[in-house]
């Protein structure tokens, strides 16, 4: 029974992936070019996007808790908030910028055909591996920079969580209706199967709520990406003892609410309930955009591109495959995630994404003039 509900797991969460990678590519929905276009184009529409995914997984989230279809809060693999959130938060804000996406964005632009996407890719594996050297000293400060209160916002201002998140929910609501009345949530566009960013904001919110039903967590790649990053170790280092002690922790360890399997796992670069889980998405939404792109006839391999474009996208992808340890965490895990349920270090890393994102359109507009 057990080996049954593992390959559902591993089917569902590789069907989940495939719908991701579908909706980003036919929409061009990347959370980067939301702070990427705010400093560089003054432009809010990504974001308005972002506060209506948000708002989606707040009220699917809540109401599968009050199903009791969730088993814990926080999220497995969700710890409590650390001022190092925040420092997370700028590092990997600068660095999606400078990669052209996010940890999803680069996945899905991979899968379409972009030869700088895979490079982001690689440099998001590096990233994760370098933080395993890193890890015994990083470690101490983000327990020293902790936050004492509890883990959500409710939590910490003496609120009802239910009752907090019913109004921010209804104050969210305005917004999104505010801005349907003005005709600023949708694009005019004349491009075959071109799907609205809207729509593609309510799918990425109803695939986090599937994703919690199924795993009991929302959607995240990096320690997947760190999986990969810990075997490149194994294979470089001669002896085990020289291994980061990192490479051998756990992370995660808990039941699923449906079928009982037991996830267990950390950044080992052994088959665990993280490699479950995680890869078939990462193989889903490489392979939903590439088959969107194949249904459009528009995938080709993009690799005739000027050398610079090359350096940025790795030098972003190792910084945000390196913030992804320092938070922990990445955009989407924090932002689709973590924000829905007020989690402090959520709105931490999501506060720092904004500088971070400023500084990288700051390095790309010199590097461009």
């Amino acid at each position: 029974m057990a080996e049954s509900w593992e390959i559902i797991l591993f089917c569902g969460t590789l069907v989940l992936g495939l719908m991701g990678g579908w909706v980003m590519h036919r929409s061009d929905f990347c959370l980067a070019s939301a702070f990427r276009d705010l400093f560089l184009f003054r432009s809010f529409f990504m974001l308005r996007q972002i506060v209506l995914a948000v708002l989606a997984g707040m009220v699917l989230f809540e109401a599968l808790r009050l199903c009791g279809l969730v088993a814990e809060l926080p999220f497995p693999m969700m710890g409590p908030a650390s001022w190092t959130h925040l420092l997370g938060g700028v590092l990997f804000g600068c660095g999606m910028v400078l990669a052209g996406g996010c940890v999803f964005g680069t996945l899905y632009k991979a899968g379409s055909g972009s030869a700088t996407g895979l490079t982001a890719i690689g440099g998001i594996v590096l990233g994760c591996l370098v933080y395993g050297w890193i890890h015994p000293w990083w470690q101490p400060l983000r327990e020293r920079l902790g936050w004492t209160v509890p883990w959500d916002l409710p939590g910490a201002l003496g609120g009802t969580p239910l009752l907090f998140k019913a109004v921010s929910a209804v104050l969210l609501l305005a917004m999104v209706f505010y801005w349907f009345q003005r005709g600023i949530m949708q694009r005019e566009a004349h491009a075959q199967g071109y799907l609205q960013p809207w729509h593609a904001a309510l799918a990425l919110g109803a695939i986090g709520a599937l994703s919690v039903l199924l795993v009991g967590m929302p959607l995240g790649l990096t320690t997947a990406y760190t999986k990969v990053g810990a075997w490149l170790v194994t294979l470089a280092v001669p002896h085990p003892a020289q291994v980061p002690a990192y490479f051998s922790t756990v992370a995660m360890d808990y039941r699923t609410l449906l079928g009982g399997v037991p996830l267990t796992g950390g950044p080992t670069p052994h088959w665990d309930g993280i490699s479950l889980v995680q890869y078939p998405l990462i193989l889903g939404v490489f392979f939903g955009s590439a088959l969107s792109a194949r249904r459009l006839g528009e995938w080709h391999f993009r690799w005739r591109l000027p050398s610079n474009q090359y350096l940025l996208a790795l030098t972003g992808g190792v910084m945000m495959g390196l913030a992804s340890r320092l938070a922990p965490g990445c955009n989407v895990w924090h932002v689709l995630g973590g924000l829905p349920i007020l989690a402090i270090g959520s709105i931490l890393f999501t506060l720092g994404l904004f500088p971070g994102a400023w500084l990288g359109t700051r390095v790309i507009t010199r590097l461009l003039a």
